[in-house]
């Protein structure tokens, strides 16, 4: 596989690398992230292997994400529309304006204005709800998204950490109301942040939205830089907002040390490798700071994991799941067939449900 392998996003025509190149480190302002010229570098690299998908959001380093990437493609004549630009809305850059952040109308259309200016472009081709914004109905904020579509301002809406049960209402809003769909959620997940497992992933393949995780490496967690018996990496900024993985993370780390061994790839490119063909993913976000990150994120579409790895690494990192995922998973076969055999498998005999109703 290759980023230029391209994949459709969800139930869209829109096709995408199955990398997303990440610019939430493009820009200094904040004090995380890497140069204009290494951003630069980073993203002429990954276009020149085949890359296509670019996401960045309003608030990324105080706006000057957006500001490179403008200014990378304003340099660079028909770069713009062979690409697949992605930002998100939600943050407030303007301090003391109510009306400046959120999925307000006016918020909405305000810091689509900044961003457009921001990115040079007269167009964003995915346009994310950063988050849930729980003062404004749903209704408001899909409608505003649809009168932008219809406009050419955006051409598709994507939702972004917001939770289960308020992206389906806004997909069944949208259906019923003849609007624009959700065609994508971008959510956190990793072998060390699976719980969208539960419901966020079943909804998402359900109802055709393409899911793109952001964080695989759980910040930097599942990269190969932590060991039990190491201190924390040198960048003592990043160690003091992070901290340190607990002792079940540390069991997962070290069970992705082991098959990266096997293999002969790096832990983050096992790591990068296991999110990107689970069942549900269609894009996987990576966030480079250096270019060498870069590359080594990459080499992980090379990496081909065998069945009896894959079952390791899913045991060790198993998530809780909320109720009633276990529940339905233990006894939802048993209720419904209640001791038949269907597909060939014979279900078990749940002894309480026979029970109840022999007296019928």
């Amino acid at each position: 596989m290759a980023l230029d392998s391209y994949v459709g996003l969800g139930r869209s025509g829109l096709k995408v690398s199955p990398f997303c190149l990440g610019a939430m480190n493009f820009g200094e302002d904040g004090g995380f992230g890497c140069s204009v010229e290494e951003s630069e570098k980073i993203l002429q690299t990954y276009l020149d292997l085949g890359g296509n998908f670019v996401d960045t959001a309003n608030f990324y380093t105080n706006g000057h994400s957006e500001a490179i990437l403008g200014d990378f493609l304003a340099a660079r004549p028909g770069h713009r529309d062979r690409l697949v630009l992605a930002t998100k809305f939600f943050g407030n850059l303007h301090l003391g304006d109510p009306n400046g952040g959120g999925a307000g109308r006016k918020a909405i259309v305000g810091q689509l204005e900044d961003s457009l200016r921001r990115l040079r472009t007269d167009y964003v081709d995915l346009y994310w709800l950063h988050n849930h914004d729980r003062s404004t109905p749903v209704e408001e904020t899909l409608r505003t998204l649809d009168d932008l579509v219809t406009a050419g301002k955006i051409r598709y809406v994507g939702f972004s950490d917001t939770p289960a049960w308020f992206t389906a209402k806004a997909h069944t809003t949208a259906l019923l109301r003849g609007w624009t769909q959700v065609t994508a959620l971008q959510m956190e997940y990793s072998l060390l942040e699976r719980t969208i497992e539960g419901e966020l992933i079943p909804l998402a393949q359900d109802a055709g939205m393409g899911m793109l995780p952001w964080s695989p490496l759980k910040s930097g967690f599942l990269s190969g830089k932590y060991r039990r018996d190491r201190s924390a990496p040198a960048d003592a900024r990043r160690a003091a907002v992070l901290g340190q993985p607990t002792e079940e993370q540390f069991t997962v780390i070290e069970a992705l040390g082991a098959v990266a061994e096997e293999t002969g790839a790096s832990p983050a490119a096992v790591a990068l490798s296991w999110v990107q063909n689970r069942p549900g993913v269609t894009a996987t976000l990576i966030g480079p700071r250096t270019h060498a990150h870069l590359e080594a994120n990459v080499a992980a579409l090379d990496v081909r994991l065998t069945p009896e790895q894959t079952a390791r690494l899913d045991e060790v990192s198993a998530p809780a799941l909320n109720f009633p995922h276990d529940l339905n998973d233990r006894v939802g076969t048993m209720l419904k067939y209640a001791g038949a055999t269907v597909d060939g498998v014979p279900s078990a005999v749940y002894p309480p449900l026979l029970a109840s109703t022999a007296r019928y």
